[in-house]
């Protein structure tokens, strides 16, 4: 008999361990891609934001860098054709090319040629002469492929840093993290600094930057989210280890809701289970958990600025692993 409880007790634990949240549906899908969606990042349009671009990775060896429409339409003079294995994206604004003259970015790892990827946007023009190598330093070539990608804008110097993971790497300094300087000659990539704790489980890819608070947050997929200070400056210490107990397997991508006076969620995927968890942005406390309906997610971005009159406060982007990208206007997120 007391076997019988306990292996009944274990039963409903796993039972409500796969328990799922009420279905919150996509507003949009996106058209397909040809290979494997992998990461998303969202441009606001400056002067008529219903024209903002959604970026996302199509993850192969003959993969691309696809932009849609907020109607999830494919622009096709948009898209960035033959990347090695393009991993993950980033996005950022006002890239300093001369004294007079800044433009918005995107960052996308590439794989297999072991390189970051800068392009300009919205004119899609690259910016890093065919690519910037990473992890130069390291003997074994295992260990110098870039998987994800997070872009960093010192709110009061204006330097823009890309932070770039990878597909395996050490216990600690698993993360480098480049400076990107415009110059007489281009632009060039910087290694400024080695950081960033690793468990040694599974492997790390999603990064999220929160540019306006400061800080660089990674998921250490085995076991938690991991927070240190986005500045070099400030020191490589880590400054919180999170919310592992929340997630049932991988923990992936991290999507920052930013709001005034430093208000706010992290949404972060709980691959496995199909749903994501949402974390404060000021005491990283978990809040709860939502099912979009999503499968296998590994990239997320949010924007929360009005876009059109589907997404009037704003957008969630999710990676879908039928080769397409979930849109949702964050307002009924209720986050």
């Amino acid at each position: 008999m007391k076997n019988i409880i306990i292996l009944l007790l274990i039963a409903i634990t796993l039972l409500s361990c796969d328990k799922k949240e009420p279905l919150i549906n996509p507003d949009v899908v996106s058209e397909k891609v040809p290979h494997d969606t992998d990461d998303p990042a969202i441009w606001v349009h400056p002067t008529d934001s219903s024209k903002s671009i959604i970026f996302g990775t199509d993850k192969d060896t003959n993969g691309a860098i696809y932009a849609f429409d907020l109607n999830g339409k494919i622009i096709p003079e948009k898209v960035i054709k033959n990347i090695k294995y393009p991993n993950n994206i980033d996005l950022e604004y006002g890239f300093r090319l001369n004294d007079s003259t800044t433009v918005d970015v995107i960052v996308f790892t590439e794989r297999e040629r072991s390189r970051i990827r800068l392009f300009s946007v919205p004119d899609m023009k690259p910016l890093d002469n065919g690519g910037f190598l990473v992890f130069e330093d390291e003997i074994d070539p295992e260990l110098r492929r870039p998987m994800g990608v997070s872009l960093y804008k010192n709110p009061v110097t204006q330097n823009i840093f890309a932070i770039v993971s990878r597909k395996a790497g050490p216990k600690d300094k698993y993360l480098y993290q480049y400076s990107l300087e415009s110059g007489s000659t281009g632009v060039q990539s910087k290694l400024v600094r080695q950081f960033g704790k690793f468990s040694g489980e599974k492997e790390i890819e999603a990064i999220a930057v929160d540019d306006e608070l400061g800080y660089v947050y990674y998921s250490d997929e085995g076991v938690g989210i991991r927070k240190y200070y986005a500045d070099p400056a400030k020191g490589n210490k880590e400054l919180a280890f999170f919310g592992g107990e929340y997630f049932k397997d991988d923990i992936e991508g991290i999507a920052i809701a930013q709001y005034p006076n430093g208000e706010g969620v992290l949404i972060v995927s709980d691959q496995q289970k199909g749903q994501f968890n949402i974390f404060s942005r000021k005491e990283n406390s978990f809040i709860k958990p939502i099912n979009l309906g999503t499968t296998e997610t590994d990239g997320c971005d949010v924007v929360t600025v009005p876009l059109n009159g589907m997404f009037k406060s704003g957008v969630f982007v999710a990676m879908n692993e039928d080769r397409d990208f979930y849109f949702y206007d964050l307002e009924r997120l209720k986050l």
